[in-house]
């Protein structure tokens, strides 16, 4: 099997008040078009995606500025996420940017679809 194919995850669903579900989520961040990444997991996706826009959250995404929500998939459990997390980690740019392109091949900022 492919590693670079996600398994099998339900979206965001937004206004529809299914997107506070119970999960967890593993989610890439960039600050820009083809720009630097960042690859992190968390089980409040909105929170911590509105915490790295808002510089609320010191480090590497603070530092160069990594502000756009480009990706993101849900687990049911905190072990999947964490264990998907680092194979994502792991992998080369070109993966990661083919995993974002199978999702948003635009790069918008995904941040508005879930905040709604």
């Amino acid at each position: 099997m492919d590693p670079r194919v996600k398994p099998t995850s339900d979206r965001w669903l937004g206004a529809s008040g299914q997107g506070a579900e119970m999960g967890f989520w593993v989610y890439i961040l960039a600050n820009r078009r083809g720009g630097t990444l960042y690859v992190g997991v968390t089980n409040d996706l909105v929170r911590r995606a509105f915490e790295h826009r808002e510089g609320l959250v010191p480090g590497f995404t603070k530092r160069y500025g990594i502000k756009m929500l480009v990706y993101y998939e849900r687990h049911d459990t905190a072990a999947a996420a964490i264990q998907r997390e680092k194979t994502i980690k792991h992998w080369p740019r070109e993966w990661k940017i083919d995993l974002i392109l199978s999702m948003n091949p635009d790069w918008r900022d995904l941040y508005d679809e879930i905040a709604r």
